[in-house]
């Protein structure tokens, strides 16, 4: 028997001989991204109508269409509900895919690019162009982000895949947390003693959708974009590698070529959310979570699924964030008050989907 390569795009998978029979798993799948795609336009929508003052739905409507540079409410719409609304949906998908990849990659679905320490790369590598080399936009910025997502990855995974514990999940995850909480203190020492970029960072670091114009959105895009073609183009080899490392291999697989393409995909995801949002925690963890646990342990699915349950929640938490207050509460804040509590229920109630 000849061996197939199980390499990005080429990994060895069973026919489904009921895909496209009613009742089958694929089409109970299609027919769930329906109400799902239904929830996310709401949320998109109320990101739209919804905040310190409320716009009715013709005036959106007319001012997208007709953009008045001379009427405050059109100036509002453009200059503020819009980005906000891209933000959401650009870092929304990238941050629930990103999270999908680090539980795949890992086989511990107790993992997101927070709790890796990804985030808290990034973050560091922002706060760092911003005090000590002058970088002053997103267009600039972003690399750090970038690059301090990546570095985090590779450091995560080469101390996660080092000594007699190779590849163990809780050791990887319990090295993230350690270089994460490591690296946060960093970029806190560096906050705390430079009023300038304090102020400047100051919604960026608790993450928020507030800050950034929407050139700062389209500056990501491509990067994302990318990102996710990596993810979903990772999908077959991801759902061998779930099989555990020896079966893998035994199927023809590259686990380690695999886990490279995937942390490239990884940095640009959360790289770039974190570079326009700031660090946002939760979506990454929650996201897949809600999505196993309605389409099963299908890698591609998973990914589908979280692209859309991500920036679904995290425009759902931005509105409750606009009118909770006087103010405006970030985003990220909102996240972790509504992440944290529904993630204990699904794990009271439910058995964690296993990878």
């Amino acid at each position: 028997m000849t061996s197939q390569s199980a390499t990005l795009g080429s990994a060895p998978q069973a026919a489904d001989p009921g895909a496209a029979a009613p009742g089958s798993p694929t089409r109970r799948r299609w027919v769930g991204l329906v109400p799902l795609f239904a929830l996310c336009a709401i949320a998109l929508a109320a990101s739209m109508l919804v905040g310190s003052r409320t716009i009715a739905v013709g005036d959106v409507t007319h001012f997208l269409l007709y953009p008045d540079p001379d009427d405050a409410l059109s100036q509002t719409i453009w200059f503020s509900r819009v980005p906000r609304t891209a933000l959401i949906i650009v870092a929304g998908a990238a941050l629930g895919v990103a999270g999908t990849l680090m539980q795949a990659v890992t086989r511990n679905p107790m993992t997101d690019p927070g709790i890796l320490g990804v985030n808290a790369g990034a973050s560091l590598a922002v706060v760092v162009g911003l005090a000590f080399f002058g970088v002053g936009d997103i267009s600039q910025y972003m690399w750090w982000s970038f690059a301090g997502a990546m570095v985090t990855s590779v450091l995560v995974f080469v101390i996660g895949n080092t000594g007699s514990a190779r590849g163990n999940p809780v050791r990887m995850t319990l090295s993230g947390v350690a270089l994460g909480a490591v690296l946060s203190g960093f970029s806190s020492a560096v906050l705390l003693t430079n009023s300038r970029v304090l102020e400047k960072l100051r919604g960026w670091s608790a993450g928020t959708t507030a800050s950034q114009p929407l050139e700062a959105t389209m500056a990501i895009v491509p990067f994302i974009a990318a990102g996710l073609v990596i993810a979903f183009l990772s999908a077959r080899s991801l759902n061998v590698l779930a099989l555990g490392e020896a079966s893998a291999v035994a199927l023809g697989a590259h686990p380690n070529r695999i886990r490279t393409v995937v942390l490239v995909a990884i940095a640009l995801l959360a790289g770039g959310a974190t570079a326009a949002a700031g660090p946002i925690g939760f979506l990454g963890l929650l996201a897949p979570h809600l999505a196993r646990m309605i389409v099963g342990p299908h890698q591609g699915w998973i990914l589908a699924y979280s692209a859309l349950i991500a920036p679904t929640v995290m425009g759902f938490a931005d509105v409750l964030g606009r009118v909770i207050t006087a103010g405006e509460v970030p985003v990220g804040v909102v996240t972790a008050f509504i992440g944290a509590p529904v993630l204990i229920y699904m794990v009271r109630r439910f058995r964690v989907a296993e990878m």
